[in-house]
């Protein structure tokens, strides 16, 4: 980006939160048709820095700042879960932090940038750490909140900070989503056998891979015994019934670089124009249902039982939240979930 673009990015995003103080800037970033990172770095020496990689020694160091936010988001999809960062391990491209707060799956591949923002905010100034991938679209934020070590926070900011704070980013456009293989090339009877020999649920993805199908279209090609579709406000339903109940889930929020997962009770539903919100006081979730464009209940053979999920899809046909009932490995799902799941399914 040059230092031309880069002032007249500064000056429209500025015209737009003249009109809409509380415009967001991910929302800013698309009615100006740039990325979100661009934006970023307009701000670069005004309360931005740039970090430098890798970026898997930064997560390794964030344990030590305390209680933190965690948010990760897609277009649908915004999850937002309290607590401290367990320990980083690292295979390859993929990485694992297991806890009983912050439990995430991150895929280090699509990581290109990462910044430490402080913004002014009615509650005082907020500090985060953000990375964002190759498009600059956002894959993980990390906020500090009250209880974070404010000291630990700024070393690990000066430590990690770029040599280079110059403004401006370079950003590579998102490959464009191919296009899908036609019904007719798929071998669905070979696909419908392995899916009912699943042993584990991570093995699907495979299953996916091998038979080169689409997520969303195989949802259509499985059969009612595998995948029945459900109406769009099922996911709404489900988590008003799990809040009466105090039934505990699992709900999996992702983007191409990063799963955050909550494993828990949902409490507070507050909806809000488009949006149906969680608002437990350390888990936030905020999910768009005017941008539903399909729902189903989806049930995957286990060594340890049948495993059943209620799965969300956007208008391109990716995956943006699932929801299980709350379970490990090796242990069988709970039937008040299975039973719940299953109501809307055979209401469908």
């Amino acid at each position: 980006m040059t230092a031309e673009k880069n002032r007249d990015l500064a000056k429209a995003w500025a015209d737009l939160l003249g009109h809409d103080p509380a415009m967001r800037i991910r929302d800013a970033a698309k009615r100006l048709v740039a990325a979100e990172a661009e934006l970023l770095t307009t701000r670069i020496g005004n309360g931005v820095e740039r970090l430098k990689g890798p970026w898997p020694e930064i997560v390794k160091m964030v344990p030590r700042l305390g209680e933190v936010m965690a948010l990760t988001r897609n277009d649908q999809v915004v999850h937002e879960r309290h607590g401290t960062y367990g320990e980083l391990s690292v295979n390859g491209h993929v990485g694992l932090i297991v806890g009983d707060d912050i439990d995430l799956r991150i895929f280090f591949g699509p990581w290109r940038h990462g910044f430490a923002v402080s913004e002014e905010t009615k509650a005082g100034t907020r500090k985060s750490l953000q990375f964002f991938d190759g498009a600059g679209q956002a894959v993980h934020k990390i906020y500090a909140t009250n209880y974070t070590d404010k000291t630990a926070f700024d070393a690990l900011v000066a430590l990690c900070r770029h040599e280079n704070q110059d403004k401006g980013l370079d950003v590579v456009p998102a490959e464009p989503k191919g296009a899908l293989r036609p019904d007719g090339e798929i071998d669905v009877a070979g696909m419908r056998r392995e899916w009912a020999a699943l042993q584990d649920t991570h093995d699907f993805f495979g299953l996916l891979r091998k038979h080169k199908v689409d997520r969303g279209q195989a949802m259509r090609l499985a059969g009612p015994e595998f995948a029945m579709q459900v109406p769009n406000d099922t996911a709404r339903r489900m988590l008003e019934s799990a809040s009466a109940s105090a039934l505990p889930i699992m709900i999996f929020v992702g983007n191409p670089g990063m799963i955050q997962i909550h494993t828990g009770p949902v409490k507070n539903l507050v909806a809000t124009g488009p949006w149906f919100n969680v608002l437990d006081p350390s888990f936030n979730l905020h999910l768009r249902e005017d941008t539903i464009a399909s729902s189903w209940v989806v049930r995957k053979p286990t060594r340890d039982g049948v495993v059943t999920s209620i799965e969300l899809f956007d208008p391109a046909g990716d995956l943006t939240v699932s929801f299980f009932g709350k379970r490990k490995p090796g242990i069988p799902e709970q039937l008040p979930w299975r039973a719940l799941a299953e109501s809307f399914a055979k209401a469908a």
